[in-house]
């Protein structure tokens, strides 16, 4: 496994900040568009996040894989950086084909609307080993039943032998940094509906995937600068976002 040992002395920030940071984070990401991994030169650093492009169904337009790219990855690094003393910096985040050997370089990667994946042979071949070498792969933005009977297959398709679990809050990973008093960071575009976070572990016992149904952390992460929705499930998606990053370098 390609994947280096990095240090993460982490401390906690003060909710404030989160306002003061938000200010400064108009970024102008409203423009949709598609873009081509390998399209950015992410800064030299201690880490640099990933998004898959991955095969689809069509369910949803073939773009979910890009939805919130890539202002939720800004976000998320700039609290990163000013949260804990790992070295990131905003733009450390690039796309990749799932399919590609660069995956194995990257401890943590996002995918996005796993309802509309349709893995080739290969990407699912490529995801079974990344998540076998150790690789964090965080699952997010998928909600109703179709869409998770879509994730169940294809993750079967990839694991055959195991499946994800419902988490609790109770799970280290949810205190590993900051603490949560529950998992309710859910977008407002799916009201009513209970979020559930799935938990994949490897034979060590250790969480390598986590799964949020019914939610979205990066519309959270994404819109963070345009006050659209209430600050504490932004926070506690930003919290989050802190605590499955860190446990991925450090497990």
């Amino acid at each position: 496994m390609r994947f280096r040992a990095r240090s993460a002395v982490v401390y906690s920030l003060p909710i404030v900040a989160l306002l003061a940071m938000s200010l400064t984070w108009a970024q102008g990401w409203g423009r949709r568009y598609l873009p081509e991994p390998g399209s950015n030169d992410p800064p030299s650093g201690e880490l640099t996040t990933a998004r898959w492009r991955f095969a689809t169904n069509g369910a949803i337009g073939h773009a979910g894989w890009s939805h919130n790219y890539p202002a939720a990855e800004y976000h998320l690094n700039e609290f990163i950086g000013n949260t804990t003393r790992v070295d990131v910096e905003p733009e450390s985040y690039q796309l990749l084909d799932l399919g590609s050997d660069e995956i194995f370089d990257h401890p943590f990667t996002y995918v996005s609307e796993p309802g509309e994946m349709e893995l080739t042979p290969q990407q699912a071949e490529n995801l079974r080993e990344y998540m076998l070498r150790g690789g964090f792969l965080l699952i997010d933005d998928f909600d109703g039943q179709w869409q998770l009977s879509n994730f169940q297959s294809q993750m079967r398709n990839v694991f055959p032998e195991r499946g994800y679990d419902a988490m609790t809050i109770e799970e280290p990973i949810f205190d590993l940094v900051f603490g949560l008093e529950d998992l309710r960071a859910t977008a407002d575009y799916n009201p009513g509906s209970e979020p559930i976070f799935f938990g994949f572990q490897n034979d060590a016992g250790h969480v390598v995937s986590v799964a949020c149904f019914n939610n979205d952390l990066a519309n959270f992460w994404d819109r963070i600068d345009r006050g659209s929705y209430p600050l504490k499930p932004s926070a506690d998606a930003f919290r989050m976002g802190v605590n499955f990053l860190v446990y991925a370098m450090t497990h």
